[in-house]
């Protein structure tokens, strides 16, 4: 079953981050990311520019209307993504709990309910 690892915290400003520290997470998500390939549980990584560099994009009210920038002003915003295929939740806790996300953000672990695999749309889990 295909779980996100959804991780959440607050942009720092640029500077505000030692450049070792960087490198430090840098390094620690680089272990994190290969022991996920070696487990054989990795479907995806991706870390996400700062909210600054989104656009939102919207037909709700019958035309297009496209904005810079995020959706709504939080403190903290969705700063990456791991997708796992594991055998149930209980494994992708654990797998969000050992992510250096986590030491200083919010993991949000989420079923995927389908997904789109081979051409085609298979669910995932009866949510």
């Amino acid at each position: 079953m295909r779980y996100m690892l959804l991780m959440n915290y607050g942009e720092p400003a640029p500077g505000e981050i030692a450049e070792e520290l960087v490198r430090e997470t840098q390094e620690a998500f680089g272990a994190y990311g290969r022991a996920l390939e070696e487990a054989g549980v990795l479907v995806a990584a991706e870390v996400l520019t700062s909210t600054e560099s989104a656009t939102t994009l919207t037909l709700r009210h019958g035309s297009l209307e496209v904005q810079d920038g995020p959706f709504a002003e939080t403190k903290e915003a969705l700063a990456g993504v791991f997708v796992v295929d594991v055998p149930d939740l209980d494994a992708a806790l654990g797998w969000a709990e050992k992510c250096p996300g986590a030491q200083f953000g919010v993991m949000e672990v989420r079923a995927s309910q389908t997904s789109f695999v081979d051409g085609a749309w298979t669910a995932s889990c009866d949510l």
